[in-house]
């Protein structure tokens, strides 16, 4: 039985950092308060976001392997209708991790509130983070004590805020670094997390260090600030500091970041980035939350006119102390081993063989390794957690850190304890080999528990690691170390932009009945941290998507050229042969009904009774053929953007969203014009004001893409701009798709 919050906080009195202690304390006041009905919900929805705790998606009460949850946390029943409010069901606890970094009493910590408060499984995230699902409001506040007195916040896991400080989980052991970024990310965490200048955001604010260029560790070119380890002479003497890129983001249209300083002295990074922080609070935009992203404001002002801003911030900031003395030790930062190093090969079966190869990298110092622990789904169970801790204990000195692959490094393994630390993992489930590889599938939580899920990401990323792992890939590295990452909505939580294969999820009508989609993206690039966003090419339907994996391998190992990496062969090909290659895969098979559920969940996706006439072919709406129409634009401009013809991509682009727009305002108004302000007007009527063509979480975001587009739609179009254009064209067909399913079957053909 769970002791009560009073009995915790008694507990734990004086065992918690005075100040974690108080923020806990006011949580714990605004929950009693809201309870009582005595704070606005509006209030209170930005205040428990900025301390991780999230509303929860209730469908079943099931996971993507179709296991109930367990019972204790909620009655059965409660989740077969959907709870009305948060109240009525658990939710989400995002606990963050800075720079991933934990030890061995953190992860047990973690493995007790997973076990006792959650279904007995703690979630990895992108961002190094950890989640725990099906919690209850009323059990947060005791996890927060409970989490602080292990030295561990959830203070701005979430909401308008500066998010989780990502960096590189290979920091101080990687080969190729300039030099260690990991106390300066954590010195950026310290001095960012409750600062009264990070308070006023349009939208959230999310900082990476990555210690070099060529990895994909750091992400940096798709963060809103990144920081890239570089050095130079100043007087003879090494001088450490970073590249600063700001504007970067993935969301529904990924921005690349621009360069803002080629060095910045690394006593300079927290008044910088306070200076940003404060021009991004000052000038960002705070009602149109599509557009509220610091991404936004750089674009809008131009990276020289935005450094311009910044800079002269920075002259008017008074000096803090902080500012130095957060990183005073930080050049003699340093981990330590715990058992002597040693270049001893190790050797052993056909498995252990395979784990070395995958899932352990040498360090730059002598005798020592990384071990990467493979988490499938990001997911660990709370024993598995105990035995990591127990793990870490025995071989290191407890370092161990959470990746943006959503998996573990221990670090400073001895190379001799290669063969007994396979051994331990081995035994709790924690040697799964692939590593970094195709094999390693990272997915969003998607429709399993995201509000926002479209698509099962977790699900196909479950079938998807199931056949690749029957697969041989290892006589072809270069199709072995591809990375494949799935989003269950258009957001990019599973990073889906940057993979050389990725999918998000979409929903499409087929036979006038919703069917689980998904779009294939290709073209990213997840080295040189994060190096190319890729494009949308087609939606293909969930059961399919296995398939189109197996295809573009194939295409791949029999068409590359030596050497070509596969965002290369991509390139090379061209959308229009790729899109030939999926075209039968695009149409679910006529009479198969296994396509309208998707994976690992049994029940029709359509809320619609599925009928079972006879016909020879399938009825199809002037709806969807316009929006068909609209969609083959959208691929037209990107043929064009493809082939450097920025104009016609930008004015195509812009074209296939007016067409979309009218496809739904033909239902209205059948006799309207072409004129493209008048299917504006209507449109903005018919389905913006009446918020008919509203998502129930990003708004009218969508809409406000066409009427962006055409408020500029004389304005000639850059790279940059044409490029944005294209995506923001697919997100708006996506959604002209969905308003449509929802329309129902009311619709006239």
């Amino acid at each position: 039985m769970k002791a009560s919050n009073a009995l915790w906080k008694e507990h734990l009195a004086g065992k918690t950092p005075e100040d974690l202690a108080r923020e806990v304390d006011i949580f714990d006041a605004e929950v009693a308060l809201r309870k009582q009905g005595k704070l606005d919900e509006r209030l209170f929805a930005e205040t428990r976001l900025r301390r991780g705790v999230y509303g929860q998606r209730y469908d079943n009460g099931q996971r993507h392997d179709g296991a109930k949850v367990q019972e204790m946390n909620y009655p059965s029943g409660t989740l077969t209708k959907g709870p009305s409010t948060m109240w009525d069901a658990p939710g989400m606890q995002r606990i963050k991790i800075p720079a991933g970094g934990l030890d061995a009493g953190q992860l047990e910590t973690l493995a007790e509130l997973a076990e006792e408060y959650s279904d007995g499984i703690a979630h990895v995230t992108t961002r190094q983070d950890f989640q725990l699902h099906y919690v209850h409001i009323e059990d947060t506040p005791t996890i927060m004590r409970r989490l602080a007195a292990a030295k561990i916040t959830t203070r701005e896991a979430c909401g308008n805020s500066v998010r989780n400080v990502t960096a590189c989980p290979y920091a101080g052991t990687c080969r190729d670094e300039v030099f260690d970024v990991t106390p300066y990310a954590k010195a950026l965490s310290k001095f960012l997390m409750g600062h009264p200048d990070c308070q006023n955001f349009g939208r959230k604010f999310k900082p990476a260090f990555s210690g070099c260029a060529q990895h994909a560790c750091g992400l940096t070119s798709l963060h809103d600030i990144g920081f890239l380890a570089v050095t130079r002479q100043e007087n003879g003497v090494e001088k450490r500091g970073f590249q600063v890129y700001v504007g970067g983001g993935l969301g529904a249209v990924p921005y690349m970041a621009k360069l803002f300083d080629s060095f910045v002295p690394v006593e300079e990074i927290l008044p910088l980035t306070q200076a940003v922080a404060r021009v991004f609070a000052r000038l960002g935009e705070k009602r149109n939350r599509s557009r509220a992203r610091i991404k936004f404001l750089v674009q809008d002002l131009g990276i020289e006119k935005f450094k311009e801003v910044v800079r002269e911030e920075r002259q008017t900031l008074p000096a803090d102390p902080r500012w130095t003395s957060f990183l005073k030790d930080a050049e003699e930062f340093a981990e330590v081993p715990l058992r002597p190093g040693d270049e001893t090969s190790s050797s052993g079966g056909e498995r252990f063989k395979r784990w070395l190869e995958t899932n352990t990298r040498p360090q730059k110092q002598p005798g020592y390794v990384v071990v990467t622990v493979a988490l499938p789904l990001g997911d660990i169970t709370a024993n598995q957690l105990r035995s990591l801790a127990d793990i870490v204990r025995k071989f290191t000195m407890e370092t161990v850190r959470t990746t943006v692959e959503q998996n573990f490094v221990i670090r400073w393994v001895s190379r001799r304890d290669l063969p007994e630390i396979y051994e331990a993992l081995d035994a709790v489930g924690l040697a799964d080999p692939g590593a970094g590889t195709i094999v390693d599938v990272v997915t969003c939580p998607g429709t399993d528990t995201c509000k926002l899920g479209i698509s099962s990401s977790r699900g196909l990323a479950a079938e998807l690691r199931k056949r690749l792992a029957e697969r041989n890939f290892q006589s072809d590295e270069a199709v072995e170390n591809l990375h494949i990452k799935i989003s269950g909505c258009f957001n990019s939580c599973g990073q889906h932009h940057i993979a050389d294969l990725g999918f998000y999820g979409v929903s499409r009508k087929v036979g006038g009945y919703a069917v689980p989609h998904f779009q294939v993206v290709l073209g990213g690039e997840w080295e040189h941290n994060a190096g190319s966003y890729g494009l949308p090419v087609a939606a293909i339907p969930s059961k399919n998507v296995p398939k189109v994996v197996t295809r573009l391998t194939g295409r791949y190992v029999e068409g590359r050229n030596p050497g070509e990496s596969f965002k290369d062969f991509i390139k090379r090909i061209g959308k229009a042969e790729l899109k030939s290659l999926l075209e039968d895969l695009a149409r679910p098979p006529a009479g198969d009904r296994s396509y309208f559920s998707d994976w690992g969940d049994p029940r029709e996706y359509s809320l619609e009774d599925m009928g079972t006439g006879e016909c020879a072919g399938e009825i199809v709406s002037s709806v969807e053929f316009d929006l068909g129409a609209a969609e083959r634009e959208v691929f037209e401009a990107q043929l064009a953007f493809e082939n450097g013809q920025i104009e016609q991509a930008g004015k195509t682009a812009y074209r296939a969203m007016l067409h979309g727009a009218k496809a739904l305002v033909k239902i209205v108004n059948p006799a309207i014009s072409d004129d493209a302000d008048q299917i504006v007007i209507q449109f903005r009527k018919d389905y913006f004001d009446t918020q008919k063509f509203w998502d129930p979480f990003a708004g009218g975001k969508f809409a406000h893409y066409l009427f962006d587009a055409h408020q500029k739609a004389g304005t000639p179009h850059t790279s940059d701009s044409s490029r944005y254009l294209i995506d923001e064209a697919q997100l708006f067909i996506d959604a002209a798709h969905s308003c449509y399913n929802k329309l129902g079957s009311s619709v006239a053909v």
